[in-house]
Formats: C-alpha cells, sequence, structure tokens
C-alpha cells in the first residue's frame, strides 16, 4: 500500500504540468481556511448555485480544474475573488478520471486544511448544518482526533419526466429535484482498503438493472483534514493511508456521517450525457453513460412509489442513511 501510494503521488507530480493557471488566488489562502476542490468541465448552469451554497456553508477558497469547456465556465470561475483555476486540455480518462489533478492540488495546497472535494452536482449534508457551520463539525473533528468523514451519494431526481422542469442558472436544483429512494441499498467492505463499498438508488434500479453490480458506487469520503502524504485512489471513494477509510465504529456503535446530494437528473442530463458518451473519458469504458444515454432517450420519470420527498437531514438520520454520531 505505501508503494501505491508513492506511486500515486508521482503521477499526480508529474500531471501538474497538464494544468495551466488561469486565475491563481491561492496566496489569499490563510492557515485556518476551508477548501473546496472540483473538476468541471461545461457546468457553467450549476456554478452559482454551489459556489454560493458553499460559500453558506463557510468554505473560504474554491480550486477548480477545468477540462476544456467551451460554455464560459472558465471565464465565470476566473472572475470569482475566492476561486482559483487551471485549465486543461488533457485526457481526463488518463488522468485517473479527474483524480490526479486533485491529488496534486490537494498535496500543493491542501496541506493542513480541511479539504472537501465535490462535483459541481454535489451538495454537502452534514448533522447539524441547519444551525452550525461546516466549521463547527470541522472544530469538533479535531477535537476528536478523526481525520476523514464520509458521505453517502445520495441520487436526488424529480417527479415525472427529467425533462419537465427547466432548470436555470443559480435556482436550487433540490427545487426540481427533491426526491430519493429511501432504501433500495447494497452494503458491503472492500477488504483491500477497509472502506464500506455502497450500491443502490435510482441509477441502480432504472439504468443497470441487468447488472446491478456495475451500478456505481455510492460511498465517498470527500471531507479530510489533509496531509501532502495522502492521496486518492478511485475519486473519492477511498483513499491511503487506509486508516482514512475506517468511517464506520466495527463495535457496534456508529460514527458520524453526512450526505451528498447528489442532483444530477435535472433537464441538462440528457445533453450531459451524450456529450460524456461521444468523449469516452469516463471509467470502464463509459459503461455508465452508455447505461444512461440509452436510458434518458425518451427523459424517463424515475419516481416510484418507493419514493421520499426530501425535507431536511434530520430526516435522512430517521431513515438510516447519515448519523451524528456522538456528536451531540
Amino acid at each position: 500500500m505505501r508503494l501505491r501510494r508513492r506511486r500515486c503521488r508521482i503521477r499526480a507530480f508529474r500531471k501538474r504540468r497538464e494544468l495551466r493557471p488561469v486565475a491563481d488566488r491561492t496566496s489569499d489562502i490563510r492557515p485556518s481556511d476551508l477548501l473546496v476542490f472540483s473538476t468541471q468541465r461545461n457546468e457553467g448552469v450549476r456554478l452559482p448555485y454551489f459556489l454560493q451554497y458553499y460559500r453558506d456553508m463557510g468554505v473560504n477558497h474554491f480550486l477548480f480544474v477545468d477540462n476544456d469547456s467551451d460554455d464560459g465556465s472558465l471565464d465565470y470561475l476566473s472572475r470569482q475573488p475566492d476561486v482559483s483555476v487551471w485549465a486543461t486540455r488533457a485526457s481526463y480518462k488518463r488522468s485517473r478520471f479527474g483524480v490526479d489533478w486533485m491529488n496534486w492540488l490537494l498535496m500543493k495546497y491542501g496541506h493542513d486544511h480541511w479539504c472537501l472535494t465535490v462535483d459541481p452536482d454535489e451538495l454537502f449534508l452534514y448533522p447539524f448544518c441547519d444551525t452550525r457551520p461546516l466549521r463547527a463539525l470541522t472544530d469538533w473533528l479535531d477535537a476528536s482526533s478523526i481525520k476523514s468523514f464520509s458521505a453517502m451519494l445520495l441520487d436526488m431526481y424529480p417527479k415525472g419526466r427529467i425533462d419537465l422542469h427547466p432548470y436555470s442558472a443559480g435556482q436550487d436544483p433540490l427545487e426540481i429535484a427533491n426526491w430519493f429512494d429511501a432504501g433500495n441499498y447494497t452494503i458491503s467492505k472492500n477488504a483491500q482498503f477497509g472502506n464500506l463499498w455502497i450500491q443502490g438508488g435510482p441509477r441502480a434500479r432504472m439504468f443497470f438493472t441487468a447488472m446491478p453490480d456495475a451500478a456505481p458506487a455510492l460511498n465517498k469520503i470527500p471531507l479530510v483534514r489533509w496531509n501532502r502524504r495522502y492521496t486518492y485512489m478511485s475519486s473519492t471513494h477511498n483513499l491511503l493511508p487506509r486508516g482514512l477509510n475506517l468511517i464506520y465504529d466495527e463495535w457496534g456503535g456508529e460514527k458520524a456521517s453526512g450526505v451528498l446530494l447528489h442532483t444530477k437528473f435535472l433537464d441538462t442530463f440528457g445533453k450531459k450525457a451524450e456529450e460524456e458518451l461521444d468523449r469516452r473519458q469516463h471509467y470502464g469504458a463509459s459503461r455508465e453513460y452508455i447505461a444512461y444515454a440509452d436510458g434518458v432517450k425518451d427523459n424517463p420519470d424515475l419516481w416510484c412509489k418507493w419514493s421520499e420527498k426530501y425535507i431536511n437531514w434530520r430526516q435522512l438520520e430517521i431513515l438510516g442513511i447519515m448519523s451524528k454520531g456522538n456528536w451531540a
């Protein structure tokens, strides 16, 4: 494992050459700042709400990699006073799906900061997020000597055809995609890395019906008190050293955990699926986007009689999707 971690860090160091700084404001980062790291391509319509959501949460600085966008999103990000952005036209696939780029930026700028690594369609929830800022959570994690915090990816979707309600820039996507699967999940332990592996939800039942084992993983560890020796291995699903993946209590209790509300299923999804299928830059020969492109031709209704309408984080805790653990 130490050798694998070293190889990943060397890859990230080499891949830094693929990143061109467009707006580098990292000199503004203070030692106590909370940071968000993200890779994006043509997510211009999502970025205004994404930035405001995390600013309101208490994030101080954003570090983006733009992968050859042509929708004006790179220019938009470069004008934001709390954003640093790098551009690249290099292969997303050959960067291990952006992981190498993120690892380099985390290594260089994230050391000794609490770093949240998320996609533009992911909204992070944590216990008491309606009354306590993110810094309250990270202060408690520091006091508890906890270095990483997990979050289950929860697919959100509208009731009715996914193209029924147009999404506009700056809009809260949860005004449209506000339903989720309350059950229908499988959990196993990854023997190699020690993390939990979660699958299921609407993507499994609608797009991977014939091959549920190939459904996307829903387990993530997005929030980490970063150290330059750390490295993400597969997206934010797992890290090295292995101890960072132990986000549950094997002795019968529960560690605190959060949720990433995944707002992929808006009216923009069909076009995005076609674009990514044409690029063939995603994991497993883009089989996920092959399934999406086939499944969204008629803009299906992902809602079913077991769907539950989202209310707040307490609802998700009652359903066992997240936990406040011993954070009182």
